[in-house]
């Protein structure tokens, strides 16, 4: 069979269609990214990174770039470059590489220990509740573990991590691999850059309660946010949403256990174990 050619002579792929309309609709209105920043307030540079298809940028840019453009059509090509798998693959990769260079690392985890902290079998475990297996789940644990490096290194990024007391309290692997889990996290209370802050059960619900959230501040000092829902990843990099979201952080920080108190609460959760049978 003859491969199918596009009518149009324009980009198959979602991501790079969008950046093309987005280049095409700037240009046949004579404007530069300077201008249409002004006229939508939003960073001019952002624009330029979505027009080169560096990022997709987030909903409500795209709406009001429709809406400068007369065009009814952008945010439609949008979600169809954020449904694409291999965008979440190509954002990702993109974060894991900001990581590498991060100066400072702040998490809040609704569900899970969060992956810098997680020890090999409980890696295993979540990645393999995700659906992974084989060759793949032995790579992808290894890769996980292998980011923990960043915080071994001779100039670590300081690392706030904030938890879910559910997290804490969920354990999806034997009594002796969760046991060894919950000290690791105790441990974490020694290195003066990294501290564990965990938020009650008895907080309810709050800005922050089904979203993962990981800030990575930079060497530039910009920051960026990773998001994360139950059906979504999305790397944010434009100055208003990041700082957004840092306030929502902020806000979850302020009702969260001091460092002093998640270490005597993790404490308390390792010690009411019961005994593994080998060692009775």
């Amino acid at each position: 069979m003859p491969i199918r050619r596009a009518v149009t002579g324009r980009s198959q792929d979602p991501r790079a269609r969008f950046a093309e309309e987005l280049r095409s609709c700037r240009r046949q209105q004579g404007k530069t990214l300077r201008e249409v920043g002004r006229e939508i307030t939003w960073d001019h540079s952002h624009l330029g990174r979505m027009e080169l298809g560096e990022t997709l940028g987030g909903p409500e840019m795209v709406q009001d770039l429709d809406r400068l453009y007369r065009t009814n059509y952008l945010l439609i090509l949008w979600e169809l470059a954020q449904k694409d798998p291999s965008q979440f693959r190509a954002r990702y990769r993109r974060y894991m590489a900001m990581e590498a260079e991060a100066t400072g690392i702040q998490i809040y985890s609704p569900g899970i220990v969060p992956g810098l902290l997680q020890t090999p079998p409980h890696a295993e475990a979540v990645l393999r509740a995700g659906g992974l297996k084989g060759a793949e789940l032995e790579a992808q644990v290894k890769a996980r573990i292998g980011r923990q490096d960043l915080l071994a290194g001779s100039k670590p990024p300081k690392l706030r991590a904030i938890v879910s007391e559910a997290a804490l309290r969920t354990p999806i692997t034997g009594s002796s691999e969760w046991r060894e889990q919950l000290r690791a996290l105790i441990d974490t209370s020694g290195p003066v850059d990294v501290s564990l802050q965990v938020v009650p059960l008895s907080t309810g619900p709050h800005v922050l309660a089904s979203t993962y959230v990981d800030f990575l501040r930079l060497p530039s000092a910009a920051t960026v946010a990773w998001v994360e829902t139950s059906h979504r990843g999305e790397l944010v990099e434009e100055t208003a949403a990041v700082e957004h979201l840092l306030l929502s952080y902020d806000r979850v920080r302020d009702q969260a256990l001091s460092v002093a108190e998640t270490h005597a609460l993790i404490t308390d959760l390792v010690e009411g174990m019961p005994c593994d049978s080998a060692s009775t």
